[in-house]
């Protein structure tokens, strides 16, 4: 028992396709919840993850032979093929990465077993819902052969599966082991996303949606069966935000238990020594490159702006922050230089070598490259979504312009060949960072924003927009660290004007009111910690454990 009131598991099996997986926002929920998790039932957290590399070394992943040595022999007589070690992120957790490819043969009949058991609609299926599913299999199978090895009755235990990536697995578990107590976090809504995704307006008429038409509609039946059918038998079903659980009960029929709110790892942020450092040199490098591309002068005095995130232009607000920018081309209160960064990874191709090879040379240059918006080339770029508003908008870096936008559409691992910075390393170098979303259950880059002292900008239509708010008792104001904007699904040009009315009072302020400013960030980020948020987590453990226990 835990605060001699919640039931807590002795051991927790969490699976993701992204374990050790860098590839979206739900790695970062969980490498940064990892270490309060390994803080409270050291390596009885175990995460199980998609073998991605096969032969090749995982990046993020940490190979230990003798872990488990015992099992994973037997594991290997009932034909798994996995990897166990740790992932490399603070708190070091076990985490087992599984092949799945050798059951693509058993495919239609595991489809044929789950629409049997679980009435899932696989016929549908395309791209990436079979590779999906077959990882999500493998994990159950790994979780029961563990199980079963190690473990019995007497244990609590708890599988957790995020996304409907993981589905087909969580269901498995709740019919071959229901002593295990089950909990599904979806993130976000598949058919949600693919509402906003394209161009529908999904807040004011979410009431009047059916989500089993609308997948129907957008060719999503398939993610939408699992999805939905997996919030309907396990144990306890959450989400990120009070906005994404009401899409749930609208668009999948299915009110969620609890929701629980992505928190953060600070240990992520420099002490304040290194800080600094890292802050100079950050700066430095984004205005080398500028200068190198812009071929201007721009100095620390510079106020450097940024958005970052997953290649979503319109649910991330990629649209409305360049809406923004070409305003503020026009606004003769602007009281500093405005460098606009915009950091998604893109089709990219390689960096620009006319860019490499003035950045290398040391001179400074008077006149711009060719095409002065992009550090890196993209395979299509006269079909980027990006370039093609950054055109049809004419902004072109002119000589005399006080704003200049710069596309960055690599991963910012730090061996992209142009910035070599990660993207952590990054943030810290901005002066007020800008996440506008028109869909985004929770928001991460705003969270890690204020975390690394930097303001930002998010919307009402984020989790984490409202739980800012909610905190304040208000609208937050960018003096309190965090500016959210009241959006809707049609205010898209009030909301480019709010940004950009933003960045000039931001330009503005007193050195004193920037540095109350990013203190506040600060100190409203300690309030996201995991050490504060966990405790959602032992609610929903309780409730699944519970009804585990009715079963046994």
């Amino acid at each position: 028992m835990m605060n001699n009131r919640l039931v807590f598991p002795d051991y927790v099996f969490e699976s993701s396709w992204e374990v050790c997986n860098k590839v979206g926002g739900i790695y970062t929920v969980l490498s940064t919840r990892a270490k309060t998790m390994q803080d409270k039932i050291k390596d009885k957290i175990i995460f199980i993850g998609p073998d991605c590399w096969k032969n090749e070394s995982c990046p993020f992943f940490l190979e230990e032979k003798d872990l488990f040595c015992d099992w994973n022999e037997h594991a290997v007589k009932e034909g798994l093929n996995i990897k166990i070690g740790r992932w490399n992120i603070p708190g070091n957790p076990i985490a087992i990465l599984v092949d799945f490819s050798c059951f693509y043969d058993k495919k239609n009949e595991l489809y044929t077993y789950f629409w049997e058991k679980f009435n899932v609609d696989s016929l549908h299926a395309y791209g990436d819902y079979d590779e999906a599913s077959m990882f999500s299999y493998a994990a159950g199978l790994v979780v029961e052969s563990f199980y079963n090895w190690y473990l019995n009755k007497s244990y609590k235990v708890i599988y957790h599966g995020n996304e409907w990536m993981t589905g087909l697995g969580v269901l498995y578990i709740n019919k071959v082991l229901p002593e295990i107590g089950t909990v599904f976090t979806t993130h976000a809504t598949s058919i949600g996303r693919s509402i906003a995704g394209n161009d529908k307006p999904l807040y004011d008429y979410l009431f009047a949606y059916n989500g089993d038409q609308m997948a129907l509609e957008l060719n999503m039946q398939s993610k939408h069966s699992i999805e939905k059918q997996t919030s309907k038998f396990v144990d306890c079903f959450t989400t990120v935000s009070e906005i994404t659980a009401n899409e749930c009960r609208e668009l999948l029929d299915k009110s969620t238990d609890v929701v629980l709110p992505n928190g953060f790892d600070n240990s992520f942020v420099p002490e304040d020594n290194v800080f600094e450092t890292k802050r100079k040199a950050a700066r430095k490098r984004l205005l080398e490159i500028a200068n190198a591309l812009f071929g201007t002068e721009l100095g620390d005095d510079t106020m450097i702006v940024s958005t970052s995130g997953r290649y979503e232009f319109r649910n991330k607000g990629i649209d409305v922050y360049i809406e923004a920018v070409n305003r503020l081309l026009d606004d003769n209160n602007l009281g500093k230089n405005v460098l606009a960064l915009i950091e998604v990874p893109g089709w990219v191709g390689e960096p620009r070598k006319d860019l490499a090879d003035r950045l290398s040379s040391g001179i400074k240059y008077d006149t711009p490259l060719e095409i002065p918006e992009i550090t890196h080339w993209l395979y299509d770029m006269n079909n980027d979504r990006v370039m093609r508003m950054l055109k049809s908008l004419n902004i072109q870096n002119r000589f005399n312009d006080k704003v200049r936008l710069m596309f960055i559409p690599c991963y910012l691992t730090g061996n992209d060949g142009i910035l070599d910075i990660n993207y952590y390393d990054l943030v810290l170098g901005n002066d007020l960072c800008i996440y506008p979303s028109y869909y985004e259950p929770w928001g991460y880059t705003p969270m890690e924003s204020i975390a690394f002292k930097v303001p930002c900008i998010t919307t009402d239509l984020a989790g984490f927009g409202m739980w800012v708010n909610s905190e304040k008792g208000a609208y937050c104001e960018i003096e309190d660290g965090v500016k959210v904007i009241h959006r809707t699904d049609y205010n898209y040009f009030e909301v480019a004007d709010e940004i950009k009315n933003t960045i000039v009072k931001f330009s503005n302020m007193k050195d004193s009111a920037i540095e109350k400013c990013r203190s506040n960030a600060e100190k409203l980020s300690q309030k996201a910690l995991w050490t504060n948020f966990i405790k959602y987590y032992e609610k929903a453990y309780d409730i699944a454990l519970r009804k585990a226990e009715c079963r046994k």
